[in-house]
This record gives C-alpha cells, structure tokens and sequence, in this order.
C-alpha cells in the first residue's frame, strides 16, 4: 500500500498538466474537421471549456474537500444536480446569445431549426454526461489526494511512534540493567581485579552503542550483534554455577544494516524469566544466515506459566513485535512458543534482507 501511495504522489501533479491538455485538445479538436467553423462557434468552444475547467477546479478544491471529506454526501449530491441543471442552462444560453446553431446552419447548409413539438435534446444530454465525467474524474483525483495525504501522515505518526519506543527502550536498559552492573563489578574489585577492569570496558562499549550508535535508524548487524554478545557477558557475571548459557553464532555473516537494539528485548526477556537462583536453568542462543535472511533463536527454561508476552525494559515484547510490524513488513516472521509440557519457552526471530 505504501509503494502504491508513493506512485500516486509523485504522479499527482501532472494531474493538473494532463487535464490542462485534455481541455485544449477538446477545444481546438475541430480544427481537425474538413471545414471552417464560424467565430461563434470558437468563441462557445473557449468559452464551454472554461467552463469545465471552473467545474474541474471548483469540484476538486471546494466541493469534494468540504464536503465529501467532512462526510456532507447529502449536500455535495444536492449541488451536484443543481450544477447539471446550471450547464445545462449555461450551455443553452450561450447558443442563443452568440447565435451557434444559426451560424452553423450557414456553414452545414442544412435547417439546425427543431420543429418545437419534436425538439432534439441531445445536446443536452451530451453536456450532463460531460459534467458526470467531470465530477467523476475531478472526485476521484481529490479522494485519492487526501488518502494519500492520510497515508503520509499516519506514515509520519508511525515512524515518531517508533522513535519514541527506541528512545524509551534505551532509557528504560540504563537504571536496572546498568545498576546491577556496576554492583557486579565493584564486588569483583576485591575479587578479580582483571576481571572487573574487563567488565567495565565491556560496558563502556555497550554505553557508547546505546548513546551514539542508536541515534540513526540503522546500525549494521555487525554492531548489533556485539551489542548483544557484551550484554551476554555482563549478566554471565552475576549468574551462579546452575545456569547455563549457550551462544551459538554462525561466522562471516553478511553484515546488513539492521533497526538498532531490535535483538535486546528478547534477550532480556529470556535471562529475566529463564533465570532461576534455586533450580538449574539455561538460555540458549543461535544466530544464523539463511540465504538473504538472518534468523535468530532463544530458549531459556521457565519455572511459572506464562499465558502471554511478559513485559521486559518498559516496551515488552508485544510492542516490539509491533515496532517489527512497522519496520519490516512482510519481511520477517516472529514464532513465540511457551510449552508448558517442557517448560521451555522459544523466540525465532527470522528477518529477510532481500
């Protein structure tokens, strides 16, 4: 839908130069005849014409967008007869006043006069089909320009949507995740000193990512992936001797440009809720290239029964599948599986990049 919207928009203003040489086509298309047509002829033809373009124009700029739009069909369908019965006067009248039929009567040789009892009323019926095109045409151009103005905007509006959420997911990592952190470290200055001086490098990384790295709306996978792998080593500080954590990632991948802090939602997810102080549990991570596409998969254990997405980092899970909705439409699948049987919970995230 957006791809067509964008044809439209650019196309929509050479609307206005096609209808500018329909109507000259139309007016000087006579000069096509093999005869000479009468000044009161060409002066109703200009003149007729200008009157289809002040119906074009009046239609498009007035009567669809203030009345069509603000759901006033009642009335826009009331003006739209009274204006066929108006050109048809205005076309009626301006025979009369410039005298056409006489004039072509001279030119034609032949009796334009109608008996009154069996008038012809063709050229009547010629001018309301011509106005009924003129509406059609001028209404559906109007139509198509305020769904794609709509479009846009609810485009425009998606988009800060998005830019919020990343803004709110990079505030809401810093205080836990990054409090913890440092508590980890500081206990490991007595400890392990190499260690710790270790740590905080790795989560100077991971600070300089959040802060400067996201600020576009790309980052390449390469970085994301690091990203990831620094936070892996961070909570790996403060798990005990029952937890296993697995991370598989498949060498020389292709490094496409991926949306920034896409992977962490789910990572987080799967060391808040696979994570057990007392019972022996696991994450379990695979990174892999399929072709144009890059599938990730996560597995942790679960100890409680979880009948939807849990919440994680302020914008959960349910929002992020939304802000890949937006991001990659019709180019990813999200498989969320909760077994309740093996108490394992799964993410396969599958992105293309074709």
């Amino acid at each position: 839908m957006t791809t067509a919207f964008s044809g439209i928009s650019k196309k929509l203003p050479s609307v206005h130069y096609f209808i500018i040489a329909a109507l000259l086509v139309l007016t000087f298309f006579p000069l096509t005849w093999p005869i000479r047509l009468p000044a009161e002829f060409w002066i109703k033809q200009v003149l007729i014409n200008l009157m289809w373009a002040g119906l074009f124009y009046a239609n498009f700029f007035v009567f669809t967008p203030k009345l069509l739009y603000k759901h006033r069909s009642g009335t826009f369908v009331i003006l739209v007869i009274a204006t066929l019965f108006a050109v048809v006067f205005l076309n009626d009248w301006l025979d009369r006043s410039l005298g056409v039929p006489e004039a072509m009567e001279k030119i034609f040789k032949n009796r334009m006069h109608k008996d009154p009892e069996n008038e012809d009323h063709s050229a009547s019926y010629i001018t309301i089909i011509m106005a009924m095109v003129i509406y059609g045409v001028s209404t559906i151009i109007a139509m198509t320009k305020k769904l794609q103005h709509d479009q846009l905007a609810f485009q425009a509006t998606e988009k800060d949507k998005i830019n919020s959420e990343l803004s709110l997911l990079k505030s809401q990592i810093n205080p836990h995740f990054f409090f913890n952190t440092l508590h980890t470290i500081y206990a490991l200055t007595d400890r392990n000193t190499n260690a710790a001086k270790d740590a905080i490098y790795t989560l100077s990384h991971m600070m300089r990512y959040v802060i400067y790295d996201t600020k576009t709306d790309l980052t390449t996978l390469e970085n994301e992936l690091k990203f990831v792998e620094d936070y892996i080593k961070l909570m790996k500080l403060r798990l005990s001797g029952d937890v296993q954590v697995i991370i598989e990632k498949q060498a020389n991948m292709k490094n496409y440009e991926v949306a920034p802090m896409l992977l962490l939602p789910f990572i987080e997810n799967a060391f808040k809720h696979g994570i057990s102080g007392v019972h022996p549990s696991y994450v379990y991570i695979d990174i892999r290239q399929l072709q144009d596409a890059v599938k990730v998969e996560i597995k942790n254990s679960t100890f409680e029964a979880r009948e939807h997405l849990e919440e994680s980092n302020g914008i959960g899970l349910a929002n992020t599948k939304r802000r890949l909705d937006l991001l990659y439409p019709g180019k990813h699948t999200l498989l969320v599986d909760n077994n309740t049987t093996t108490r394992e919970f799964t993410v396969a995230l599958t992105i293309n990049f074709n």
